[in-house]
């Protein structure tokens, strides 16, 4: 809440609250009614100091807030003498920002954990020696050593035989995976096994691991809109206040009326229970692999009713795979993938390594080619186990064979020839492919409440209809330039609430314009992920349901928290305006409801989107060998 900002502040006047309360307790119940009474108000008056100045410097932006309500509370049980029930008010109010404070202390502790886990330095390699160096002079290419128990500081490949990473500060999921020489390895990761040495691709500060961190920090920054919706209503709810208080003072003539309406109305269920919900929801997310920048995202993640995605990198792994292996000769399948996943290791093309990382993900042991002479664009030359080789284009095969080779006429795939000692072998059709669970995916999204989902792609509508086949889709939307994306987002917000879920630089307008945007993956477009409101830690389009649940769920323990407290506050205050209540047995039930929201509000802390949901390491894009 607005008051009492900084926690050593929170401490003492809670404290000071505390020792007026319990001291005049102490004086009244020995029979010092005169001097318990001057204790007590020694324990109002730090606390009602601190809420005026910061009401004072609130007003002064313009920013009207309901803790005008506490202080009018104070201070009129001041002034009548009702200094009892002042305590138990400057009570209630200290130890509930104290309560809001420690309450979204827990609730931040994943994220908390999260920044905890930056590596500061690094063992290099180097001249045949290891030394320790900052992470800032880790170069792309360096070769480092990652002991047991050590963060993966950069981003790079494994350059050992095997290693077993626990990635579930980044990813959620429990258990360890094992990379296998040349896979991918996020840094944040945990080497769950025996030491190995990571390739670096990338330098610390454009790692995986400093784009989390720079997105868990911009996170706690931010306010939610519902933290203000005491805010917003303040003038409403504090005219309802007074004219309530002035309406009993008025017609029975007794000012005590009016102090135990004000008392009962201090609207601390209203100030403290959303944003403790909130925050506890973007840690539960964090928990899932899904990064909520802040309150905002989370509330308008909540109110979703149309999705739009894209295809390529989101929908699909946005990397060619092997779809299909064609013989042409008398070797089977198995044998043709490794001819032309062993030649295919001298080359850096998309396709290349999309084959060499299929047959890693099979078990196979490939070895190591010779002569090799790659045409850019065309194709791959060389020698594996004393034969000739060949590997590309079906013009570039056809060349040396002399046998022609028919285009496969399937949309969106490619074909990759392959030759051994002048005679085709067979070929691979090689496809960009939907991602595994999609179609269960968007199943699960219409049950939580999205009515309408939409592809939007820049791709042939023959591509994104042979992609597509099969899957509950709305509309689908080909041939989309950036700036069509960001005309058709808005064209569906005036509709509802709309969220866009794309990868690529040209992605970043349209999440940009949508209500939410969600950006693939840490390690996807630096332009993506910062005009995203969400990101997923992986490049697993699965792990957005969670974040659905989690957000709908956690804004619906908000609600229920703010519309059960404030409507015990109104019973109360009409029952104080009737003369039910004493300012005292007021302030104490408020204490009660205070207590009774925040606690209902960490609910969101426990929130399960669902077994079924939890996604097996084995799954992953990058733990599987295949491109992300």
């Amino acid at each position: 809440m607005k008051g009492l900002a900084q926690d050593p502040l929170k401490i003492g006047l809670l404290a000071v609250a505390i020792a007026g309360l319990a001291g005049g307790l102490g004086l009244w119940a020995i029979g010092h009614g005169d001097l318990a009474a001057w204790f007590w108000t020694a324990g109002v008056v730090p606390v009602l100091a601190a809420l005026c100045v910061e009401i004072v410097r609130s007003l002064a932006t313009g920013d009207v807030g309901l803790d005008i309500v506490a202080a009018l509370s104070m201070a009129a049980a001041l002034l009548v003498g009702e200094t009892l029930a002042a305590a138990v008010v400057a009570l209630m109010y200290s130890g509930g920002t104290f309560l809001e404070s420690f309450a979204e202390g827990r609730a931040r502790r994943e994220m908390r954990d999260l920044l905890a886990r930056v590596p500061r330095s690094a063992t290099r390699q180097r001249a045949g020696r290891l030394e320790e160096v900052p992470l800032e002079d880790i170069a792309t290419g360096d070769l480092l050593l990652i002991r047991q128990g050590e963060v993966a500081p950069v981003d790079g490949i494994v350059a050992a035989p095997q290693a077993l990473l626990d990635q579930s500060a980044l990813t959620g999921e429990s258990l360890p995976v094992h990379l296998s020489r040349g896979m991918a390895v996020m840094s944040g990761a945990t080497n769950a096994g025996e030491a190995f040495e990571l390739c670096a691709t990338a330098r610390a500060a454009d790692s995986t691991y400093a784009g989390i961190v720079r997105l868990v920090e911009a996170a706690q920054r931010s306010k939610a809109p519902m933290a203000r919706l005491a805010d917003r209503y303040a003038l409403a709810f504090l005219g309802i206040t007074v004219a309530l208080a002035g309406a009993a003072w008025w017609a029975t003539g007794d000012p005590i009326r009016a102090v135990a309406v004000l008392v009962v109305a201090t609207p601390c269920p209203l100030i403290l229970a959303v944003p403790v919900a909130l925050v506890a929801g973007l840690s539960r997310a964090a928990r899932f692999g899904v990064l909520i920048k802040g309150g905002k995202p989370l509330e308008a993640m909540a109110r979703i009713r149309t999705l739009i995605v894209d295809k390529t990198g989101t929908l699909t792994g946005g990397q060619p795979q092997i779809r299909s292996v064609v013989t042409a000769s008398a070797l089977d399948a198995e044998q043709i993938l490794y001819f032309a996943a062993s030649l295919e290791q001298a080359s850096q093309h998309p396709i290349a390594r999309a084959v060499v990382a299929d047959a890693h993900a099979r078990g196979k042991t490939l070895s190591l080619p010779r002569q090799v002479v790659e045409t850019p664009g065309e194709g791959v030359a060389g020698q594996v186990d004393g034969h000739e080789v060949r590997v590309g284009g079906t013009a570039f095969v056809a060349a040396h064979t002399g046998f022609h080779i028919s285009e496969v006429q399937e949309p969106g795939a490619v074909l990759v020839a392959v030759a051994v000692n002048g005679e085709d072998i067979g070929h691979l059709v090689m496809a960009d492919m939907l991602r595994p669970g999609t179609a269960d995916l968007l199943d699960g999204l219409r049950d939580n409440g999205i009515a309408r989902i939409e592809l939007a792609t820049g791709d042939r509508r023959a591509v994104a209809e042979a992609i597509t086949e099969g899957l509950n889709l709305d509309a689908l939307h080909t041939d989309l330039t950036p700036e069509q994306k960001v005309q058709l987002v808005l064209e569906e917000r005036q509709a509802g609430p709309v969220m866009m879920v794309g990868d690529g630089v040209n992605d970043a307008p349209a999440l940009a314009a949508a209500n939410v945007g969600v950006a693939m993956g840490a390690r996807g477009a630096a332009a993506s992920a910062e005009a995203a409101d969400v990101v997923l830690l992986v490049d697993d389009l699965r792990r957005l349901l969670p974040g659905v649940i989690i957000a709908r769920r956690a804004r619906k323990i908000a609600l229920e928290s703010v519309v059960v407290g404030i409507g015990l506050s109104v019973l109360g205050m009409i029952a104080a305006a009737f003369g039910y209540l004493t300012p005292v047995q007021g302030a104490l039930l408020q204490e009660v409801i205070d207590v009774a929201v925040i606690l209902n509000a960490l609910r969101a802390l426990r929130i399960n989107p669902g077994q079924s949901q939890s996604v097996p390491a084995s799954e992953l894009p990058h733990a599987a060998g295949h491109p992300a």
